[in-house]
C-alpha cells in the first residue's frame, strides 16, 4: 500500500478473500469504484482466486473475465480504470497474466467490431482484451500468490 501512497493515492482494502464468479466480482468492484469517486484519487486493492463457470467456447482466465465484466459497468465513464491479473503471469490458457479496462474499452473493442456482452457471454475475455489493446503480458514470474485487481479511482 506504500507504493499507492508514494503516487498520491488513497489505497483502499476491499477484500483479501475476493472469491466467487470472476464476473460478479468485476461488477461489484467497478461499482464500488464508481461510488467511490471523489475529492481524493483512490487506489482500490482486492485480492483472492474468482471463479468462471465456462459456458461458452471463447478464451480467457478469470482475471481477463472479471476486467470484461468491469468494463461493461465503466463503459463510457471518466476517471477509472482496472487492472486484474494473476500473481504468476498465467491467466486461464492464455499468454496474458491479466487484463486492463477503463470507460473507453468497449468503445475500443466494438469499433473493430467486437462485442463485449458476446465475449462476456462466450467466456472469450482474451478476444476482447486483443480487440481493445488491454491484454497485459508479463511472462512468468516465478510466483503464485493470488489474482489482484486494482482500481484507480481519479477525482470526480
Amino acid at each position: 500500500m506504500s507504493g499507492a501512497r508514494s503516487e498520491g493515492l488513497r489505497p483502499l482494502l476491499v477484500s483479501d478473500r475476493m472469491a466467487g464468479e470472476a464476473r460478479v466480482a468485476g461488477r461489484r468492484l467497478a461499482r464500488v469504484a464508481l461510488a467511490s469517486r471523489g475529492s481524493s484519487e483512490t487506489c482500490l486493492l482486492a485480492g483472492g482466486e474468482t471463479t468462471v463457470t465456462v459456458r461458452g467456447a471463447g478464451r480467457g482466465g478469470r482475471s481477463q473475465e472479471l476486467a470484461l465484466a468491469a468494463a461493461l459497468e465503466l463503459r463510457g465513464t471518466s476517471r477509472v480504470a482496472a487492472l486484474a491479473a494473476g500473481t504468476d503471469g498465467r491467466d486461464g490458457p492464455t499468454d496474458a497474466a491479466g487484463a486492463y479496462a477503463d470507460g473507453g474499452s468497449v468503445a475500443a473493442a466494438t469499433s473493430v467490431h467486437v462485442d463485449a456482452e458476446v465475449c462476456l457471454r462466450e467466456n472469450d475475455a482474451h478476444r476482447f482484451f486483443e480487440a481493445s489493446g488491454g491484454l497485459v503480458r508479463t511472462g512468468p514470474t516465478g510466483t503464485n500468490v493470488m489474482d489482484l485487481a486494482l482500481l484507480r479511482v481519479g477525482r470526480r
